[in-house]
């Protein structure tokens, strides 16, 4: 079907207007983007339906195992489609914001792959969503460029560019500001059909895309969706099929249990998964939040060489060689700290030993979140991989009991754990409320995940009277009193940091009263960015 034939889809109505919209937002585009919420907005609403009602379950008592239904598959020899040539080396990915600046330096970073993330690293203003999609065109176009009227700095896409792969937002978000049928437009199929409709033929003419991550998949029904949708564009834009290729993001807890049935479901379009792993320990979190004894002690102790994190890393390896796909190691947050040498040695040498770590155990490539670590992190795999993955390479042949990838870390929660917790809650989420997803704090590159594990960290201590150890000695049981206290202590000495003015143009009451409502809750929400949107939509 040509591209520009009109379709009996209802007309999408955009209720407001942003920089760059008359060039992302054409007719065509958007009849297409209306096409795919009418074929799939249904079918996603089911799917979000029975999250919940898998979630219920968990809450009743039920704890996760491997589907007996789909027994078949996981011990079926069988592989998925081989990568195209680009993505056969994916040794280090830079992620990053779609911000016009930080793409082109992530492009330029020496990285192999930079996701351009429209999830967790972009606070969803529809200004900034209109940017990064515009962005997206000037990458086809070749016209990528930002002369900065600041510094007098000039930033143009080198020669030898990473290959870019997108992240559109997740399943259970919406765009509330482009209406189809007087409902608000799934956010995931809003961001992959802008994507796929301008950029798709151009990108698959080079060899170099249209490339995807998927975020914060739940199950292998999740994924046999995405199938069907990337089918349904492939067929619609004139793209081969299979041309797609999409990575799929294991941060959650139940993906981690259907790893096998996520790359049957996807066998002609994955190139990977990934262990997606700050997502993952709030998904731990919030999936076994009614179950006592799986709390976990301070963020700082859940490590991904202990306990329930390194055997999902494990199982990631294994089950992606057996498969023939990519196996991805996870996010080193760190940046470097500007006038401190010794700290930012430390810094970077944690990000060595992550690196070392990962590649050992088999990952075929690794993320990193600063320019800085590219050459970090490369040293580490290229000293230690010979070829351009280790997908031949077998690994951990045991069987993974599922009791292994439920198997809490040890360790004490703090006071100043949970001080910790509130702080970086607050101050990410009031940077997130002003428009900015990827925020340094405490010498760390941060995105969403951190406020998520932080609230979730708080509500799990709470929920089941964790015991904290005392600063001065001693221990406390967290109960909702003392938390309040904590939070006022701790939002005091923002304002006493910032100041009053910063802190009122700064959101910060609004974020402390979010994350406040969402430790405090009787049910640990799903996703704090969802009334943080809404306060977001009508900020911006």
């Amino acid at each position: 079907m040509p591209l520009d034939r009109p379709t009996s889809t209802a007309a999408p109505i955009v209720l407001r207007d942003a920089p760059g919209a008359d060039h992302v937002l054409t007719p065509e585009a958007l009849a297409f983007v209306a096409e795919l919420q009418s074929r799939f907005g249904l079918r996603l609403h089911a799917l979000m339906v029975a999250r919940t009602r898998r979630q219920e379950r968990f809450d009743r008592g039920e704890l996760l195992d491997y589907l007996p239904e789909t027994q078949a598959i996981r011990q079926g020899v069988w592989r998925a489609d081989p990568a195209p040539e680009a993505l056969l080396d994916r040794r280090v990915e830079i992620t990053g914001p779609v911000e016009r600046k930080m793409m082109i330096n992530a492009l330029n970073s020496g990285a192999k792959v930079f996701m351009a993330d429209f999830e967790d690293a972009t606070a969803p203003s529809f200004p900034n969503i209109i940017a990064g999609h515009a962005n997206m065109l000037d990458h086809r176009d070749g016209t990528l460029e930002h002369d900065d009227p600041k510094s007098g700095k000039s930033y143009r896409v080198g020669p030898e560019p990473a290959v870019l792969i997108v992240r559109p937002r997740g399943l259970h978000m919406q765009e509330a500001n482009v209406l189809i049928g007087g409902q608000p437009v799934s956010a995931a199929l809003f961001d992959f059909g802008l994507n796929v409709f301008h950029c798709g033929r151009a990108l698959a003419a080079t060899g170099r895309g249209p490339f995807y991550y998927l975020p914060k998949l739940e199950s292998h029904e999740e994924a046999r969706f995405w199938n069907e949708v990337f089918v349904f564009a492939q067929d619609r834009t004139g793209l081969q099929r299979g041309t797609i290729k999409a990575t799929v993001l294991i941060e959650t807890l139940p993906a981690a249990f259907e790893m096998d049935e996520i790359i049957w479901e996807l066998r002609e379009h994955i190139a990977g998964l990934n262990c997606g792993r700050w997502d993952y320990i709030f998904s731990y979190i919030k999936t076994l939040r009614a179950h006592g004894a799986y709390l976990l002690p301070d963020r700082a102790e859940v490590t991904m060489d202990k306990a329930f994190l390194a055997t999902y890393a494990a199982r990631l390896v294994k089950v992606c060689h057996r498969r023939g796909i990519h196996a991805m190691g996870g996010m080193a947050a760190q940046i470097p700290v500007k006038g401190d040498p010794e700290a930012n040695e430390r810094a970077f040498a944690k990000v060595r030993a992550d690196k070392l770590r990962e590649v050992q155990l088999g990952h075929d490539g690794t993320w990193v979140a600063h320019p800085d670590l590219v050459p970090v992190a490369r040293e580490i795999f290229d000293a230690e991989m010979s070829g351009p993955n280790q997908i031949r390479i077998p690994r951990h042949t045991y069987r993974i009991e599922p009791a292994m990838l439920l198997k809490p870390h040890a360790g004490e929660v703090t006071e100043a754990g949970v001080r910790t917790n509130i702080s970086v809650a607050v101050e990410y989420l009031a940077q997130w409320i002003s428009g900015r997803g990827a925020v340094p704090i405490n010498n760390l590159m941060e995105d969403a995940a951190t406020a998520e594990i932080g609230r979730a960290q708080l509500w799990q201590w709470r929920r089941h009277g964790a015991a904290v150890s005392l600063t001065l000695g001693g221990a406390r049981k967290l109960d909702e009193e003392w938390l309040g206290e904590l939070f006022q202590t701790e939002i005091l000495a923002i304002l006493e940091r910032v100041g009053p003015s910063a802190f009122h143009r700064g959101h910060y009451a609004s974020a402390a009263r979010i994350v406040q409502d969402a430790v405090l809750a009787e049910t640990l929400p799903d996703f704090i960015t969802a009334p943080a949107y809404a306060v977001l939509n009508v900020l911006d």
